[in-house]
């Protein structure tokens, strides 16, 4: 298993760690098979989206901070309860296939790891695994 670390600077922050990724299957040496991405936090997550246009991860990002404020009538006392509610919605694992020693994406797609109680410095852990075959 493979862990990176990743610094945000935001409350809210989704960042694009998709080269960090690509390099850690290219450095594996695995040329088929799946990489298993996972956030072991609970004020943080992983996605996938499109990542050639800025704006769409900032549009999240505020999207996100509309929906569930961070002030709200929450009874968990620690003050980000907002962030364990977007973490339940973005998830904390990701499954990506590879093929030809690559991450087997979409055009337009990337991985995020997203920040919802920041700024941090968090851990994502990388698993992969070789085709079977």
């Amino acid at each position: 298993m493979i862990t990176l670390r990743v610094k945000t600077t935001r409350r809210t922050q989704l960042v694009d760690i998709t080269g960090e990724v690509q390099r850690a299957v290219k450095e594996s040496g695995i040329a088929a098979g799946v990489c298993y991405l996972y956030v072991p936090h609970t004020t943080a997550g992983v996605a996938i989206n499109e990542h050639a246009d800025p704006d769409v991860a900032a549009d999240v990002e505020g999207a996100l901070d509309r929906l569930i404020p961070h002030q709200g009538p929450y009874r968990h006392s620690e003050g980000n309860s907002d962030a364990h509610i977007k973490t339940v919605l973005t998830g904390t694992s990701q499954v990506v296939f590879l093929e030809g020693g690559k991450l087997a994406l979409g055009r337009w797609q990337g991985i995020f790891f997203c920040e919802f109680d920041g700024p941090r410095e968090r851990s994502l852990w990388v698993k992969i695994v070789a085709d079977a075959r």
